[in-house]
């Protein structure tokens, strides 16, 4: 953890142990997992990154200490070192953040990863799945990003060509960050 506290997009302090107290936002935890949810904007997207088993074991360590993230730019303060169920999240740019919580986490020996939901004061509704995955038979690794979301707030929602775009050029970003 960087920092016990951090502003909100809406302008308030919070600190990351009040983030427990917080319900999600969104209804369908867990839905990066399968078939996403009707009634969002969906992401899905993946890149080979490497080959080889040990570039998968980097890989997955980097994506579990919130390497896809920070690698992209994105700030991070976080109540774990490590992604595990029930960190919460404070996730942005510049000193203003939007709260988060681990949902699940994939431990498979040849897939890692996290998901985290929205929480109050995110301008987003929804949940983003970060993981790598290494497949045996051609031993490439690749980086993926799988999200549902929908606009919490009635600035994301007067400026959503932006934020689609801010959308789309941030998971490039992370898909290359590892």
């Amino acid at each position: 953890m960087t920092k016990p506290y951090a502003q909100r997009w809406h302008g308030e302090w919070v600190k990351l142990s009040e983030l427990a107290t917080l319900r999600l936002t969104y209804g369908d935890v867990g839905a990066t997992a399968g078939p996403l949810p009707d009634g969002y904007h969906h992401v899905r997207k993946s890149a080979v990154i490497g080959r080889g088993r040990p570039r998968f074991d980097e890989a997955a360590a980097r994506v579990m200490r919130w390497g896809m993230l920070r690698g992209a730019g994105v700030r991070v303060d976080a109540s774990s070192e490590v992604a595990a169920v029930g960190s919460e999240v404070l996730v942005g740019f510049g000193p203003l953040r939007a709260p988060c919580r681990v949902v699940y986490v994939i431990d498979e020996a040849s897939r890692r990863g996290f998901a985290y939901g929205t929480l109050p004061g995110h301008p987003e509704s929804g949940e983003e799945l970060f993981a790598v995955r290494y497949d045996p038979s051609t031993e490439e690794v690749h980086a993926e990003v799988v999200a549902f979301s929908r606009h919490a707030t009635w600035w994301s929602k007067l400026g959503a060509p932006a934020t689609s775009l801010a959308q789309r050029v941030i998971t490039t970003r992370y898909l290359t960050a590892l």
